[in-house]
C-alpha cells in the first residue's frame, strides 16, 4: 500500500529533491562568496564538487520510484504516442482484432451457456435421463433412437430401485384452457410424482403439485410457468388458489414455478399431474420420458446394473391383457442405457457447436497472422531505429518488451472492441432465433464469455508480437547507414517469415472454404431431397385438441373434426383441407406397433414395429403427397369402421414386394382386432426431416377398431389441419380459421398455427446454422488471404523499387516482371494449398455425421476450392505486379 501511495505522490516529492538540491547549492555558493570568491567562481566550484545535479535528482528520485512500473508506464505511454501517429494502421489492426475477438467470444458465449455451465438445477451432476435401448426390437431403429418407459416400468423401477433418491416420469403435450378469456391451447408438461422431488427447484409462489394430485380420481392441482403467469395473470400472487379450467374440468393452481424453470430442455405454460392409474396400466405403452436423481456416491453403470435387474420384475408384475405373455419382451433385449441429464437437454447441437468453435478460431488465427505480417513489416521499417537504442545500450529484454506491450495493447483494444462485436452477434442471435439450439434463454455475455476475451486477447497479443520481438533482438540487429538502408533489397530471410505465414493463412482459408462448401453442397441436397409433401409456402396447417373431458364419444369427436375440415375448406382461398395425427417434421410424438400380415408365422420372432399415422380423406391431396397405387380414404368407410388401411411405398415393397402388389393384401396390429385391408400406397415421406430416411409408415383412418377387442374404437382426438391457399400466413387467414373452428365448438382453442414452409425450415436449422456459420468464416477466411498475399507482395514491390528498376533499364521485359511476382504469390498458395487439402480431408472424416447426400472427401470441391483460391490469389498478386512493371527506371534510380 505505501507503494501505491508513493507512485501517486512522486510529482510533490520529486519538485521537493530539486528544491533541496537548489537550496544546497546556493547556501554552498553563499558560504564561499563571503569567503572572498567571485560568485561566478563559487558557482563553478561548487557544481564542481556537487557533481552532475540530474544524476543525483534521478539517485533521489528511485527511493520514492516502482522502477519496474514506472518503467511500464513510459514504454506504454511511447506505444500510445506512435499509435497516434500511425492512426491507419492503428485503426486496421484494431477492426481486424475486434471482429476475429468478438467472433470467438459470442461463439464461446453460447458454447458456454449451452455446453460447459451446470443445468440451472441444484447438484445438477446426480441428475439422469432413464434411457433404455431395445436392439431386438425389429424396426425400432428406423424411427426412434431409443425405448421410452412404460408406465408400469416406472412404477416398478420407483418402488424396488436401489440407486435413486427420487425418480419420475414426464411428457410434453398440450391443455386446453377456458373460461378466463378466448379458449386457448397451451403447451403443458405432463408429469409423474417424482419429477419435482428429482429436479428439486422450490415454487416461486405457492407449493408443488404432491402425491394426492397424482390420483387419477381427484380433483389434481396444476402449476404455472412464470411466463405464462405474466403474460396471462399479470403476475399477479393471489392466482394461487384460484379454479381455472383445464381440458374441461377445474382445477385449482397450486404455484408458480420460478423464471427460467423448465422439464429437463421442455418450455411449458402449464405443469400437470399425469394421474397413472397402477390398476389399469399395462405392460406396454411406451411414452414416457424418465428422470431420476442419483443417490450420493453412486455411478451411472451401478445405476444401469441396478435398473436391468428390474427388467424381469417387471414382466413378472404387470401384463397386456388375458392372452398376452409377458415375457415376450425378452426377444427386445431391453437394456438400460443411462445418461446425464446435460447430454439429454444438449442433444446433437454438441458436435455443430464445436464444429463452429473451431472454425471461428481458425479464422482468429488467420486474422492474427495478417496482423503478424503488418507488424513484422512496421518492426521492419523501425530496424534502423532498433539498431540504433541497441548501440545506446538498450537491451535484448527492453526492445522486446517494448515489442510485445505495443502488440498487446492492441490485442486488449480489440479485445474491448470485441466485446461489443459478441454482444451485437448474441443479440442477432436471440433475434433470428434457432429452433435446435437448446438453453437459447440462458445464452449471454458473463464473467466466463469476459475472461475468454480477456484470455484470448493477451494471448493474440503475445502471438503477435513474439513474432517480430523474436526477428529484431539486438543481436541480430546492426547499425547501417541510411544510404544503405534505402538501397537495400530484401533479402531472402526478411521475406521468408512473411511468406510462412501467408502459407499458413492458405492452408487454414483451404480448410475452412471446403467445410464452407461441403455444407453448402449438403445444404442445396437436402433442398433437391422430394420430402413428400409438395409447395409448403401454400400450406397452412394449425392443430386442435379435443379432450375427453369435453367430448366422451370417438364418433363425435370425428364428426366434429370433420366438419371443421369442411368449414376450413370452404374459407375464400382456399382449395382443400384435411388432417393427420402428426404432420412431417413437426416433431410430436410418433404412434407405432407391431404389423402383423395375413399369412405370416411370427412364430419365435415377433413382428416388426412400424410407424403409425392417422389421417383423413382428403389429407394427402391436400399435403401433395401422392398415391401411388389404390386409392385414399373415404369418409362412409371412417363412420362405417370398415377395416382398411393405407401404406407408405417402403412399406409395401418390403411386405409385398411393390406398391401395386400390396393393394387388397391385409394386415393388422393386434390379434384382438380384425384383418386391414390395403386399399392405397402413397409415396415415402420424411417424417423426421429430409436428412433422415423416410419411414416405413402405416396411415389408418382418423377414427378405427382399437386394440381392447370387437366393437371397441377410438378417435384421434389431438390433430393437425392442413389448408392448401394462396393466403398462407396471412393474418385475415388465421383470423377466419378461428371463426370456422368456433362456429363448430367455441370451446375449441386453435394453436401451432404455421404454415408448412416454417416447419419445414425449422426441421434445417441446424444443417442452415451451420451452413451460415462456415459460409461467414470462409468468406472471412478467403478476404483475409487475399489480403494477406496482397499485402506481402505490395511490400515486396516497395522493398525492390531499386531492383526493378535496375532490371527494366536492362531491358527485362514488363511481363516478365509481373510474371515474377506473381508466380511468387502461386508457390506460396500451391504449398499452402497441399497442407490444407490434406488438413481438410482429416477434418472432413469428423465432420461427416454433418453431411447429406454428399462425400466427406468429394472430388468436385477438392479440386474446383484449391483452384479458386488460385485464381484470387494470382488476382491479388497481379495488382502489385502491374505497379511494379509501370516503374519508371530512371525515376527509380534517381530516387535511390
Amino acid at each position: 500500500m505505501q507503494r501505491f501511495t508513493r507512485l501517486f505522490s512522486r510529482r510533490r516529492r520529486y519538485e521537493d529533491i530539486s528544491v533541496s538540491i537548489g537550496e544546497h547549492i546556493e547556501e554552498r555558493i553563499d558560504e564561499l562568496t563571503e569567503a572572498g570568491m567571485s560568485r561566478a567562481q563559487a558557482e563553478q566550484t561548487v557544481r564542481r564538487e556537487f557533481g552532475n545535479v540530474t544524476l543525483l535528482r534521478e539517485r533521489s528520485r528511485e527511493v520514492w520510484q516502482w522502477q519496474r512500473f514506472e518503467s511500464l508506464l513510459v514504454d506504454l505511454k511511447h506505444v500510445c504516442r506512435r499509435l497516434g501517429r500511425s492512426p491507419g494502421f492503428a485503426i486496421t489492426v484494431l477492426l481486424t482484432l475486434a471482429i476475429g475477438i468478438g467472433a470467438n467470444t459470442a461463439v464461446f458465449s453460447v458454447l458456454n451457456s449451452v455446453l460447459l455451465r451446470p443445468l440451472p438445477y441444484p447438484e445438477p451432476q446426480q441428475l439422469v435421463s432413464l434411457h433404455l435401448n431395445a436392439p431386438g426390437a425389429a424396426g425400432l431403429s428406423e424411427f426412434r433412437s431409443e425405448l421410452r418407459l412404460s408406465a408400469s416400468m416406472y412404477f416398478t423401477f420407483a418402488t424396488h430401485n436401489r440407486s435413486f433418491q427420487s425418480l419420475g416420469v414426464w411428457g410434453p403435450g398440450t391443455a386446453s384452457i377456458t373460461g378466463i378469456a378466448k379458449p386457448e391451447q397451451v403447451d403443458t408438461a405432463w408429469v409423474s410424482g417424482g419429477v419435482l422431488e428429482t429436479l428439486n427447484v422450490p415454487a416461486l409462489t405457492g407449493q408443488w403439485l404432491t402425491p394426492a394430485d397424482q390420483d387419477p380420481h381427484a380433483l389434481g392441482r396444476v402449476m404455472l410457468s412464470y411466463g405464462y403467469w405474466q403474460r396471462r395473470f399479470g403476475g399477479d400472487p393471489s392466482v394461487v388458489g384460484r379454479t381455472i379450467s383445464v381440458d374441461s374440468r377445474p382445477r385449482v393452481i397450486a404455484g408458480v414455478m420460478p423464471r427460467g424453470f423448465k422439464v429437463v430442455n421442455y418450455d411449458f405454460d402449464l405443469l400437470a399431474p399425469m394421474g397413472l392409474d397402477p390398476v389399469k396400466e399395462p405392460l406396454a405403452g411406451f411414452a414416457y420420458r424418465g428422470i431420476a436423481r442419483l443417490r450420493p456416491g453412486v455411478s451411472i453403470p451401478q445405476a444401469n446394473a441396478d435398473v436391468a435387474s428390474l427388467i424381469n420384475v417387471w414382466m413378472d408384475s404387470w401384463t397386456n391383457g388375458p392372452g398376452s405373455d409377458p415375457h415376450f419382451y425378452l426377444t427386445w433385449k431391453i437394456t438400460p442405457a443411462l445418461l446425464p441429464l446435460k447430454e439429454t437437454v444438449v442433444g446433437s447441437i454438441q458436435a455443430v457447436l464445436w464444429v463452429v468453435m473451431g472454425t471461428i478460431g481458425v479464422v482468429m488465427l488467420i486474422a492474427c497472422t495478417n496482423v503478424a505480417n503488418l507488424l513484422l513489416v512496421r518492426a521492419d521499417g523501425r530496424q534502423q531505429e532498433l539498431a540504433v537504442r541497441s548501440a545506446l545500450g538498450a537491451g535484448r529484454w527492453r526492445i522486446a518488451r517494448e515489442l510485445l506491450l505495443e502488440s498487446v495493447t492492441l490485442g486488449l483494444l480489440g479485445g474491448a472492441s470485441g466485446v461489443a462485436v459478441a454482444f451485437a452477434a448474441l443479440r442477432l442471435l436471440t433475434r433470428i432465433g434457432l429452433a435446435e439450439l437448446p438453453r437459447m434463454s440462458e445464452i449471454s455475455l458473463d464473467g466466463w464469455s469476459i475472461a475468454f476475451t480477456i484470455i484470448l486477447s493477451v494471448l493474440s497479443g503475445l502471438f503477435l508480437g513474439a513474432i517480430p520481438a523474436l526477428r529484431y533482438v539486438p543481436a541480430r540487429l546492426r547499425l547501417t547507414s541510411p544510404g544503405t538502408m534505402r538501397t537495400a533489397s530484401v533479402s531472402r530471410e526478411r521475406q521468408r517469415g512473411r511468406n510462412l505465414l501467408v502459407v499458413a493463412q492458405v492452408a487454414m482459408a483451404l480448410v475452412l472454404l471446403i467445410s464452407a462448401v461441403l455444407m453448402i453442397r449438403t445444404f442445396s441436397a437436402m433442398r433437391n431431397v422430394d420430402p413428400g409433401f409438395s409447395d409448403p409456402a401454400s400450406l397452412q396447417v394449425m392443430r386442435i385438441s379435443i379432450p375427453e373431458t369435453l367430448v366422451h364419444d370417438p364418433q363425435t369427436v370425428t364428426r366434429i373434426q370433420n366438419s371443421i375440415q369442411d368449414k376450413l375448406a370452404a374459407i375464400p382461398g382456399v382449395f382443400s383441407s384435411g388432417f393427420v395425427a402428426s404432420v412431417p417434421m413437426s416433431g410430436a410424438e410418433p404412434a407405432w406397433n407391431e404389423i402383423s400380415i395375413e399369412g405370416k408365422n411370427y412364430e419365435g420372432e415377433g413382428p416388426p414395429l412400424r410407424l403409425f399415422n392417422y389421417v383423413s380423406p382428403g389429407y394427402f391431396h391436400t399435403a401433395g403427397t401422392k398415391i401411388v397405387a389404390g386409392r385414399d380414404f373415404a369418409w362412409a368407410e371412417v363412420y362405417s369402421l370398415r377395416p382398411v388401411g393405407m401404406v407408405s411405398e417402403s412399406l409395401a415393397r418390403e411386405l409385398w414386394g411393390s406398391a401395386g402388389a400390396a393393394i387388397g393384401k391385409r394386415f393388422r396390429e393386434w390379434p384382438s382386432m380384425p384383418w386391414y385391408e390395403v386399399i392405397g400406397v402413397v409415396q415415402d415421406v420424411r417424417e423426421n426431416g429430409v436428412d433422415q430416411i423416410s419411414p416405413a409408415t402405416v396411415y389408418w383412418p382418423s377414427m378405427m377398431h382399437d386394440l381392447y377387442g370387437p366393437g371397441s374404437f377410438d378417435a384421434r382426438r389431438t390433430v393437425y389441419f392442413a389448408m392448401r391457399t394462396n393466403r398462407a400466413g396471412t393474418q385475415s387467414l388465421i383470423n377466419e380459421i378461428q371463426q370456422a373452428v368456433w362456429s363448430v365448438n367455441s370451446n375449441l382453442p386453435v394453436s401451432d398455427i404455421s404454415t408448412m414452409q416454417d416447419i419445414y425450415s425449422e426441421s434445417m436449422a441446424r444443417t442452415s446454422f451451420t451452413l451460415v456459420m462456415l459460409a461467414i468464416a470462409g468468406t472471412m477466411a478467403l478476404a483475409l488471404g487475399i489480403i494477406g498475399i496482397y499485402g506481402v507482395i505490395a511490400y515486396t514491390v516497395s522493398q525492390r523499387t531499386r531492383e526493378i528498376g535496375i532490371r527494366l533499364a536492362l531491358g527485362a521485359q514488363k511481363g516478365e516482371l509481373k510474371w515474377m511476382f506473381v508466380r511468387s504469390a502461386l508457390i506460396m498458395t500451391a504449398v499452402g494449398v497441399v497442407i490444407g487439402t490434406g488438413a481438410a480431408a482429416a477434418l472432413m472424416q469428423s465432420m461427416k455425421s454433418l453431411l447429406f447426400g454428399i462425400s466427406p472427401l468429394d472430388p468436385l470441391t477438392f479440386v474446383a476450392v484449391p483452384f479458386i483460391l488460385a485464381a484470387a490469389a494470382a488476382l491479388a498478386s497481379y495488382l502489385p505486379a502491374r505497379r511494379a512493371a509501370g516503374v519508371d527506371p530512371v525515376e527509380a534510380l534517381r530516387a535511390e
